[in-house]
């Protein structure tokens, strides 16, 4: 019997029962959904950090305190105290940096009128803008007098003037930031979330010498953020930055560092990292799912041999060879798994798009996760097909003719 004629054959058992047919692809279908949609969500949320860094500036190289050993006992990150405004400096002399903005944060209440908003307050320098790509919306940024005056300005984050002045124009206002008159000089221009999730419009920002002496009172920076003309400078510039910085600090070789220096290449590669990982155990699970449509597959056919056990001895008996019934069973159970593989496609597309409509949340279905689970179907029907195709080929065709 040709293959044609068998797979005739295969289509038409299978439209006998369309209900059992259909019931036998559910499995199938929500197995391959549910693998793209989750792939489709991790995938979404890398793009989503690419961007993040992207905008952030991919040319960026950021100055942390680092550890310290008190004891035998680890400070841990941050534990070391010894980020200083000297260290600004001193970075501003190293080759192939060309912005350096000291950095320290402050969580305050903004207070305007009768309004009022907590926020980031943020101390920086005129750097900050060429460091962060970051124009202004309104007004202007605060100058290099202002920060050495330590100057009552403050720039607003887009988020923080809606909060306080609505549909009004902040700019040549006062609002109060720990009972300290501030004059608004600008509003920065809508940013969006940095590589680390923070909302970056919920923030204000001020010299960082006015918030080191009149708000926080303090002399450590905690951290400095520095930038190089070209993103090809950034790893050669790292290197120079820990040199200096090591010098700086009187460090002896073998020590270990007191600072760390973080680029967004670092930054981006432990969060798709944490983002992939992810992705793949909620991939892993979902396709769990497609296990369990297979052993679905597997009962099915059974049932359906044990069903059909006369006509397969009444084939075999006028003709019909063992690989043809093998043929059959076999091909039954790969239409299955691809017809529910293909719905499945367009249903995960479909809850792809509907979490990015409903969730806002970036949705992206590589067409590699598209071309695996239809494969990873079709693999399914062939595995789990085969014993019943089997025990179908190996029927007596007298015992099959003699079954009630």
């Amino acid at each position: 019997m040709s293959l044609f004629m068998t797979i005739r054959i295969a289509f038409k058992a299978l439209g006998r029962n369309k209900m059992r047919t259909v019931l036998t692809m559910l499995g199938m279908i929500i197995g391959v959904a549910a693998v793209i949609t989750m792939v489709a969500l991790g995938a979404g949320a890398q793009a989503q950090i690419a961007d993040q860094i992207k905008g952030a500036g991919t040319n960026t190289i950021t100055i942390f305190p680092g550890t310290v050993n008190m004891g035998g006992v680890q400070t841990g990150a941050g534990g070391n105290s010894r980020l200083v405004p000297a260290d600004a400096e001193l970075l501003r002399s190293v080759p192939l940096v060309a912005y350096v903005a000291e950095g320290i944060q402050s969580r305050q209440q903004m207070i305007y009128g009768n309004q009022n908003w907590s926020s980031t307050v943020v101390g920086t320098n005129i750097d900050f803008l060429q460091v962060k790509s970051w124009p202004m919306k309104s007004g202007a940024f605060f100058s290099d007098q202002d920060v050495r005056g330590a100057a009552k300005v403050v720039c607003l984050g887009t988020n923080v003037a809606e909060m306080l002045f609505g549909d009004q124009d902040p700019v040549g206002e006062t609002i109060r930031i720990k009972n300290q008159p501030f004059r608004v000089i600008g509003v920065m221009a809508q940013k969006g979330s940095s590589s680390s999730g923070q909302n970056q419009d919920d923030q204000v920002f001020v010299p960082w010498t006015t918030l080191t002496k009149k708000i926080q009172r303090q002399d450590n920076l905690q951290y400095i953020i520095t930038s190089t003309e070209s993103a090809d400078d950034v790893n050669e510039a790292k290197v120079a930055i820990e040199a200096a910085m090591r010098e700086s600090h009187k460090l002896t070789a073998g020590a270990p560092d007191d600072f760390r220096a973080q680029t967004q290449e670092d930054m981006v590669a432990v969060r798709s990292e944490t983002t992939q990982t992810m992705t793949t155990l909620l991939a892993s699970v979902a396709a769990v799912s497609l296990m369990v449509g297979g052993i679905g597959i597997m009962n099915i056919m059974l049932v359906s041999v044990t069903e059909r056990t006369r006509e397969i001895g009444l084939r075999l008996a006028i003709g019909a060879r063992s690989k043809d019934v093998l043929w059959q069973f076999l091909i039954e159970a790969v239409v299955i798994s691809l017809f529910g593989g293909a719905l499945g496609i367009g249903l995960g597309y479909g809850s792809a798009e509907f979490v990015r409509w409903y969730a806002a949340w970036p949705a992206v279905v590589p067409a590699n996760a598209v071309a695996l689970s239809v494969s990873f179907a079709g693999a399914v029907g062939i595995i789990f097909g085969f014993w019943p195709a089997t025990k179908a080929a190996g029927l007596d065709p007298i015992e099959a003719l003699r079954f009630e």
